[in-house]
């Protein structure tokens, strides 16, 4: 089995999975540079193209993938029908050739956002974070508290294949709320360790993030929307 985060931008992930001898699933796409690399040099084929949501940092790579591979099919909400989603999911199970996915509907950040559950991998791109949780660009807390609310109940060990590169950052903000815990500080020195060498802080598991993530532990909608507003501004 292949879990693999691409870097893209300045601190985008592309993700791609894939099953022994299956072609790969990948999900959103800033750009290609990275992922066409990958793709020639262990010579994978692309089953499908996933997209989480609208935003460019998403989506602008969307169209060379298309030229590139015009047969391979983009699911999406339908908030990235304009960006080249041609197969529309809601909220529920679809299967591509060789795979069953959950399609987990997860706004809050954009009202369409979808994340996607894959063989224990919850690619859930900027709803959820490690030790943080995307801007609320809609305004709409309850929808954001209520998608938090829905992953929290994925099994543990669910692996959280987030779709930036903030942990530290938000290890700052989760310690200058939750205090000093062991977890944090154990963690921090993983991902400084991590980061070092150049490596990505991802995947995380639910298990970790139920641990260091003060959105996932906020029990009521008044106190994520206080740490949503507290982080905007830390």
């Amino acid at each position: 089995v292949m879990l693999v985060a691409i870097p893209a931008l300045n601190d985008n992930y592309i993700w791609l999975y894939r099953r022994e001898n299956l072609p790969a699933i990948v999900v959103d796409l800033p750009e290609t540079e990275g992922l066409f690399a990958l793709l020639e040099e262990q010579q994978i084929a692309v089953e499908a193209l996933l997209l989480t949501h609208y935003h460019d940092d998403h989506t602008q790579g969307v169209m060379a993938f298309k030229r590139r591979f015009p047969d391979v099919p983009v699911y999406g909400p339908q908030e990235c029908a304009n960006k080249g989603a041609e197969r529309i999911l809601t909220d529920g199970r679809f299967s591509t050739e060789h795979y069953e996915i959950e399609a987990i509907a997860s706004p809050g950040h954009t009202a369409g956002h979808l994340s996607y559950l894959l063989d224990g991998n919850l690619f859930c791109g900027d709803a959820l974070f490690s030790a943080g949780c995307g801007r609320v660009f809609t305004n709409d807390y309850a929808a954001a508290f209520a998608t938090l609310q829905r992953f929290k109940q994925l099994p543990a060990e669910t692996q959280i294949c987030a779709a930036h590169e903030y942990t530290l950052g938000n290890l700052a903000f989760a310690e200058s709320v939750l205090g000093e815990l062991p977890a944090i500080q154990q963690h921090k020195i993983w991902v400084e360790q991590q980061r070092a060498e150049h490596r990505p802080s991802l995947p995380t598991s639910l298990a970790l993030e139920q641990q260091i993530n003060p959105f996932l532990q906020a029990t009521d909608l008044a106190e994520f929307i206080r740490l949503r507003e507290m982080k905007d501004h830390f």
